[in-house]
């Protein structure tokens, strides 16, 4: 008899649904995971319900387990956490991490899953793939010790990045971000908000996380000569203007981009995906990450939820997606 699951398909511009889809009997060397949570990648995960993924980047733009194509029907996400129902023994009844879509059970290779440590709680996990994205832009970075560090943007990239450089020794964080709510998000991560007409210039680094012409903008103009911006926004098919007349050329400013698809540059020959990934799974045992988690919805409600991110008329930093009884 066939198995079937549940899962989230953007069927077109604006438009979702939840579907029934065969789920594959796991082989030998694969697990079968029931979900727990998931979260909605707010940025990305908008972009891509409305119909906005350039043409020229379908391809770059895939998720690992991304059913489907760009523009629809598609069936997309990847902060996907569970358990693990069958498979070998060491990954048995474990609580594990995995870059899957919203979908209530699947079958991936075993390979495919992390494990989640002892003291990071499941709905905490779901954090995972943008602390690595965080993990992933300090490597390009490689901040130093005593460092004057801003992060404009203060989503679910920006914050992490700022939770994450907040332990390095002698650096300052400024969060930046035109959102007075986020001052007690700052202050749970440990870092300092402003707005950015008060945010301080003369940075050694800006990591701009703010998805907006006029974020990347303040970012340039705080950053100290030979400073560099560390771009983590996607814009997707949206032009961005900017202000590079001035002191751009005479300070020798620079802007990098950075993207979690492959490993820095930095780091790649001594380091892989799975230890990127297990790297920011330890990284969420500290429990003010809880901060980042300001929404949670049953799954059967995702479209609708979706709908109302893209919109703007639900405000959440981390959504995350419950499959209770699913």
């Amino acid at each position: 008899m066939a198995s079937y699951a549940r899962a989230y398909w953007i069927t077109g511009p604006g438009a979702a649904e939840i579907r029934d889809v065969p789920l594959p009997a796991p082989g030998p060397d694969d697990v079968l995971v029931r979900t727990l949570h998931t979260g909605v990648s707010r940025g990305t995960e908008t972009l891509v319900y409305t119909g906005h993924v350039p043409e020229s980047q379908y391809s770059v733009m895939r998720a690992p387990f991304q059913d489907g194509d760009f523009p629809a029907p598609v069936k997309y996400g990847y902060l996907s956490v569970g358990v693990v129902e069958q498979g070998p023994d060491e990954l048995r009844g474990h609580t594990v991490f995995c870059l899957y879509p919203h979908q209530t059970r699947y079958v991936v290779p075993a390979a495919a899953v992390v494990p989640v440590p002892a003291g990071v709680p499941a709905r905490r996990a779901v954090l995972a793939g943008t602390v690595e994205t965080a993990v992933n832009a300090l490597w390009d970075a490689a901040p130093l010790v005593g460092d004057r560090i801003s992060v404009v943007g203060a989503g679910m990239v920006g914050c992490c990045v700022a939770a994450v450089a907040a332990h390095i020794p002698g650096v300052s964080v400024q969060l930046v971000d035109p959102d007075p709510a986020r001052a007690e998000t700052a202050a749970a991560l440990g870092v300092a908000y402003v707005p950015p007409e008060r945010a301080t210039g003369g940075r050694d680094l800006v990591f701009h996380a703010s998805a907006t012409a006029p974020g990347l903008q303040t970012s340039l103009d705080l950053l100290a000569p030979e400073g560099t911006v560390i771009e983590l926004s996607w814009y997707g098919d949206r032009e961005v203007h900017l202000q590079l007349g001035g002191a751009f050329h005479s300070r020798r400013l620079a802007i990098r981009a950075s993207q979690v698809g492959t490993v820095s540059p930095a780091r790649a020959a001594r380091r892989g995906f799975t230890d990127r990934l297990a790297l920011a799974l330890d990284l969420l045992r500290d429990p003010a990450f809880d901060a980042l988690c300001t929404g949670e919805s049953p799954f059967a409600l995702l479209p609708e939820v979706m709908a109302q991110l893209a919109a703007g008329t639900r405000p959440a930093l981390c959504h995350v997606i419950t499959y209770d009884g699913e």
